[in-house]
């Protein structure tokens, strides 16, 4: 779809969206985006020329279907799958990958540190791939040094960069705002640094004594992302990793120097999201979010659950949507899904389903609280077929249809039950929803009513 689209803009010095939107261009992503939220094309463009919305488009992407993340959009989802040294491989990755656009990940992060090829299982998810596709570029640096951290030099990290950017990554996970002086601020949590990208990036500079490289090459960086349209998903390297450590100093400090490398990435017209924290009690949440929009100048707020938490290892994916749920609700962009497996192990494709979903209800939930135009039209539709015992509707409009038939034939699987006026919890007698009350009989009550109060007590 998007080859002509495309082939107008290469050889531009800067190919971004945003360059484009401060130009007064409306470009065919931002018209295929408007036509996606049911917003006017001249509020996308108005929105990404101002930072507050991203549409995640590497010109090298062309099988893409644009989206948008920002707070003027539906709030989104994004996926993670990978593989690992110890388990996976390339095909069971495509095969997460359509799991997870199936069951409506809006976005997938490609978090591979092993297990094959990576630039062969990032290729192949790129090119199956109809949404944007994230990477964390260190992992890949650490894999080209064979693990060894202090070896790693600037220009491994900035090879690793325009690699993925050539390969047609849509935005990176850039750990550009951990700096030397935050280190020691570690030193009271429970659970340091649980950050990968954050902990390899600390390492180095514990070793050498020096400032972050990402930090001190962010503008070669830029100029890389200007090429290819590569918009920066700034991590959060000292994010909490449990309740204890949720908005203190490190935090913070780090949170500050993400507010001022968005804003030196927009003074060259790239695209930004900004990374949030992973484990938040859920009286911080507001303040997290509102404290993300004020320093970085409501740049679209990208965060892991947060585990509001830290006590249902296997059941993570429930403790985090509820806080993603107050997240989106306050006005996150986009929420980062969590598996049951989160602190575990590797997520199997049952895994993805699960966490995605879970995160399906927290946006959607989001949008409702947020009064989204139209966010509520479904809810009502299958409220209307439920109190109509149209079950193969309520299957239809359902987050996991699939899920909702199982469970629903578990118990009554003939075909002649899918137009009875009950299920298997009241049974034919006793189910409240067969009191079906016309409006001729209370409008008569009404007059009744109006003539005879009816005694109290």
């Amino acid at each position: 779809m998007r080859t002509e689209w495309v082939a107008k803009r290469r050889g531009q010095k800067n190919v971004s969206q945003m360059h484009y939107a401060r130009q007064g261009v409306i470009t065919e992503e931002m018209q295929y985006v408007a036509k996606r939220e049911n917003l006017p094309a001249e509020l996308i463009r108005a929105e990404v020329a101002r930072g507050r919305m991203i549409i995640p488009a590497n010109i090298n992407h062309t099988n893409l279907e644009p989206m948008a993340i920002g707070i003027a959009s539906k709030c989104k989802v994004n996926a993670n799958i990978g593989a690992s040294p110890n388990s996976s491989n390339l095909q069971e990755e495509v095969d997460k990958l359509n799991l997870a656009v199936k069951y409506g990940a809006d976005t997938v992060m490609d978090l591979s540190t092993g297990g094959g090829n990576l630039d062969e299982i990032r290729t192949a998810i790129i090119n199956a791939s109809p949404v944007p596709i994230g990477t964390v570029p260190v992992y890949q640096a650490l894999e080209s040094v064979h693990g060894t951290i202090e070896n790693l030099t600037a220009d491994d990290f900035l090879h690793v960069i325009e690699k993925h950017a050539q390969q047609g990554v849509d935005y990176q996970t850039i750990h550009a705002g951990i700096l030397i002086e935050h280190l020691p601020l570690v030193r009271n949590r429970i659970t340091g640094i649980v950050s990968r990208g954050g902990g390899i990036l600390a390492r180095w500079m514990l070793h050498h004594h020096k400032q972050n490289p990402l930090y001190t090459h962010f503008n070669d960086i830029i100029e890389i992302f200007k090429r290819y349209d590569v918009s920066f998903s700034l991590g959060d390297s000292l994010r909490p990793g449990c309740t204890h450590d949720a908005s203190d100093e490190a935090q913070l400090a780090e949170l500050k120097t993400l507010g001022n490398l968005t804003r030196k990435a927009w003074e060259h017209d790239v695209q930004v999201m900004v990374e949030g924290p992973g484990h938040v009690p859920m009286d911080q949440i507001e303040f997290n979010v509102r404290k993300q929009m004020e320093e970085c100048s409501e740049a679209p707020f990208y965060v892991l659950g947060p585990l509001v938490t830290d006590i249902a290892p296997g059941y993570d994916h429930i403790t985090s949507a509820i806080g993603a749920a107050m997240a989106g609700w306050y006005g996150t962009a986009m929420l980062c899904y969590v598996t049951p497996k989160e602190h575990l192990g590797l997520p199997n494709a049952e895994d993805v389903r699960n966490g995605l979903i879970a995160y399906k209800i927290a946006a959607h939930a989001a949008d409702i609280a947020r009064h989204r135009p139209g966010a509520r039209d479904r809810d009502d539709e299958l409220s209307k077929a439920r109190y109509n015992f149209d079950w193969n509707r309520q299957f239809e409009l359902s987050l996991d249809p699939e899920r909702a038939k199982e469970y629903h034939d578990e118990t009554l699987p003939a075909d002649i039950y899918k137009t009875a006026e009950f299920c298997s919890m009241c049974g034919p007698k006793f189910c409240p929803m067969q009191t079906k009350v016309d409006a001729d009989a209370l409008t008569e009550l009404e007059k009744f009513l109006a003539k005879e109060p009816v005694a109290q007590g």
